[in-house]
């Protein structure tokens, strides 16, 4: 299913300030672009390039210019722009609607909105909103942490200590992004995003406490609202049919919506200090990224110690 003017009106309600205006029956009708459109040229009468499938934002400046037109032609102008079923209208600065605005938006079924932001801040805002509603999408269980910069998505079977190495990240000055559920996005530059889902942000839930605010604990640094995903770490009980990567070689990776993201599986055993192997994975992963492998060196020298040996 598309993308909605509801859709669009709840995820922009608080940082836009929308409000309804009219139309509110017609908030399921679809958006097919997220660009948005000022329409000037339309108004105007001219329809010939007109983007009638994305948001129409009234400005200031169609709005004085459908003051300036007497109520005949204005009424006119505004009959021609809602018959070409354009999904909604956006106007912002707060500015009261024409009543030939509302009349037309309840003939046509087309939602009328309403922004006290100045239209620049409103159209950059709304675009980003867009972005994000129509990007790739999808959720994942898992916990993911900052650790300097780097996305790290811990997954593994329930009680596998996900949300306790993560608690331990935080403590030792990481941030947390999402706990339990990981709600991951593909941004307009190709990029997974990974950020928590919005009922239980900033949460934690510890096996034998129960739930945490991670802020009010260790303070607003300790949190943050959305990440890149740099790396998937794939927590297991030692099972004798899993044989875990010694030397760091193998060079695992996943396709998340359409990247690949490098995999590290790493066993929990009693004792173990996962949140330093986590720490030290994430950072060995950023390495890589600036072109020096560690396993690939030290193989590669191995290898040319030896060729140098079998050589008389």
């Amino acid at each position: 299913m598309g993308i909605t003017v509801r859709n669009f009106l709840e995820a922009g309600r608080k940082s836009l300030s929308l409000e309804i205006v009219a139309g509110e029956k017609y908030l399921d009708r679809p958006i097919p672009e997220q660009a948005l459109n000022r329409p000037g040229l339309a108004l105007a009468g001219f329809f010939q390039y007109f983007a009638h499938r994305r948001i129409q934002v009234l400005g200031l400046a169609e709005s004085a210019y459908l003051k300036s037109l007497t109520a005949e032609e204005r009424a006119a102008r505004v009959r021609q722009f809602f018959e070409k079923q354009i999904p909604c209208v956006a106007i912002t600065r707060g500015r009261r609607t024409f009543r030939e605005v509302e009349k037309m938006a309840d003939r046509f079924h087309v939602p009328v909105l309403r922004s006290p932001m100045i239209t620049s801040r409103f159209v950059n805002a709304a675009t980003i909103i867009m972005e994000n509603l129509m990007s790739p999408h999808m959720r994942v269980q898992g916990t993911m942490v900052d650790i300097m910069g780097i996305g790290v998505l811990l997954e593994g079977e329930p009680g596998v200590g996900k949300s306790e190495t993560a608690l331990a990240l935080i403590k030792a000055g990481h941030s947390l992004v999402a706990d339990d559920s990981t709600a991951l996005r593909r941004d307009s530059t190709g990029v997974v995003v990974g950020s928590a889902v919005e009922i239980t942000r900033y949460h934690m839930e510890i096996r034998g406490l129960g739930i945490i605010h991670v802020p009010s604990l260790f303070g607003v640094a300790s949190v943050r609202s959305e990440m890149p995903l740099d790396l998937i770490i794939h927590l297991h009980r030692p099972d004798p049919r899993i044989e875990d990567d010694r030397t760091g070689l193998a060079n695992q990776s996943r396709d998340v919506l359409g990247v690949r993201v490098p995999v590290i599986t790493i066993p929990v055993a009693a004792g173990r200090d996962l949140a330093h192997v986590v720490e030290v994975a994430a950072l060995n992963e950023r390495l890589k990224q600036l072109g020096h492998d560690a396993a690939k060196e030290l193989d590669d020298r191995m290898v040319l110690a030896l060729t140098q040996k079998k050589t008389p």
